[in-house]
């Protein structure tokens, strides 16, 4: 009896490389509170991450079907993150609002005090992450913050290995300068 030649795709037929369960709606129940929060480190303000992740799982959905498990999903998740959190720092800048420093206190009761002091450290890391630049800033919240290996991260931001751990070490500098500067200055003041 003849053997049997496995089917292959037409020469003009691309071959699927998205695991069929792998579907925009599987990723978002996945991967959303990791976009969100890879987003508001990115720079995304507080008040649009939710639509600003819409826009993210937008884009996964659309392309999806170039996905070809080079990588892991969130590691190509986070680029598309670092895509549209960078478009949306770009329409920000460009807007005309006018941001204050320091905002009025909120009236916070008494037993609420370690929430208060957890929004007053996601803050001061806001600041923090505010002072790099996109790619340092990229490396230190995918590898100190969502504690991914550097292996990914490298992949993620689209590096060879040794430039990510380059920009880490930038990073960690210049969060720590940033700091130093920060609390001199409240002493200063306070």
């Amino acid at each position: 009896m003849p053997k049997r030649r496995p089917i292959e795709p037409e020469a003009d037929e691309p071959a699927l490389s998205v695991p069929p369960t792998l579907t925009a709606a599987a990723l978002f129940v996945e991967y959303a509170p990791f976009a969100w929060r890879v987003l508001r480190r990115l720079g995304v303000a507080e008040g649009d991450a939710d639509d600003v992740c819409q826009e993210v799982f937008v884009a996964v959905h659309r392309r999806l079907p170039e996905f070809e498990g080079r990588s892991s999903p969130r590691t190509w998740l986070y680029g598309i993150c670092l895509r549209v959190a960078s478009d949306y720092r770009k329409r920000t800048r460009a807007m005309r609002e006018v941001a204050h420093a320091n905002m009025p206190d909120r009236a916070v009761d008494a037993h609420q005090e370690d929430d208060l002091a957890l929004r007053e450290a996601r803050a001061l890391l806001d600041r923090l992450l505010d002072t790099l630049d996109d790619d340092q800033r990229a490396v230190f919240v995918l590898y100190e913050l969502e504690e991914l290996p550097m292996s990914e991260v490298a992949t993620a931001v689209g590096c060879p290995l040794q430039t990510a751990y380059s920009r880490l070490h930038a990073a960690r500098r210049a969060v720590d300068v940033a700091l130093r500067r920060l609390h001199a200055s409240e002493a200063f003041h306070g």
